[in-house]
């Protein structure tokens, strides 16, 4: 059957069995989990944010207007990459699962996103207040990118996409920030535009809205959003200690063991 939802028309038909699963691990039952722990860190206070996990063809995520604390699995939405890759509209979504109590999330398109140019297997939306803060600061300074380097915690952060090994001590961290917009979905062109301009990163910011971040998998995402929460934390403490984001600490050398 065809269904109107949020000015978008969706193919729907009600595979429950998509969202029943006893494995812990099944992205219905990790969605809902996740975003308990992210209620907790404040992440995604109220309704806000979300998550989205890709298994092979699947995409899982999680609807809009659901308070993320109290998700069930059966509230999640499921729709093919594929059928969404072959349309010609990219405001029509072919779901194959949708619960009859929530709408599709707007975030929807730049989970996508980032599943189709980055061949991520999981993406997390936070509205944390550290991001919000770090843009807000950007904002001042003029600049679209955040930039850090010199601190052990970019170690978490993979060298780009295709490529293999982390960000060293020494490297710099940079992530681009692109603008808000009124209606989430139409942040998409600018995420994907970002996507193109930095192919390493692994996140972008969202003036005054918080951060997209992806991974291969769920637990490399949740390690790179946990990361980049503890560096804009640190780098608005930074700020007010006016500490640089940026140094030009030398490597030092290791020296043979006597």
């Amino acid at each position: 059957m065809t269904a109107e939802k949020e000015g978008q028309q969706a193919i729907v038909t009600n595979n429950d069995h998509l969202v029943q699963s006893d494995n812990p691990d099944h992205p219905a039952n990790l969605i809902p989990s996740l975003c308990a722990k992210f209620w907790t860190l404040g992440w995604v206070t109220g309704t806000g944010g979300g998550a989205s996990i890709r298994e092979d063809d699947l995409v899982y995520i999680a609807p809009s207007g659901v308070q993320k604390e109290l998700m069930k699995p059966s509230d999640i939405y499921v729709l093919s990459l594929a059928a969404q890759v072959k349309s010609l509209d990219k405001r029509q979504r072919v779901y194959l699962r949708s619960p009859p109590a929530y709408k599709p999330s707007q975030c929807t398109p730049l989970f996508l996103a980032a599943f189709t140019k980055r061949h991520a297997g999981c993406c997390i939306h936070t509205h944390s207040h550290w991001a919000v803060l770090v843009t807000l600061i950007l904002e001042r300074q003029k600049s679209t990118e955040f930039r850090i380097n010199s601190i052990e915690q970019i170690k978490g952060f993979g060298r780009g996409f295709g490529k293999s090994g982390n960000l060293g001590y020494h490297d710099t961290l940079v992530i681009p920030v692109i603008e808000n917009t009124a209606q989430e979905e139409d942040l998409t062109e600018f995420l994907e535009e970002a996507m193109d301009r930095y192919p390493d990163t692994y996140a972008v910011l969202v003036r005054r809205h918080g951060v997209y971040v992806w991974g291969d998998n769920v637990h490399k995402a949740k390690t790179q959003c946990e990361s980049l929460d503890y560096l804009f934390q640190l780098a608005v403490e930074m700020k007010r200690l006016d500490l640089p984001w940026i140094t030009d600490i030398e490597p030092v050398e290791p020296t043979a063991s006597s």
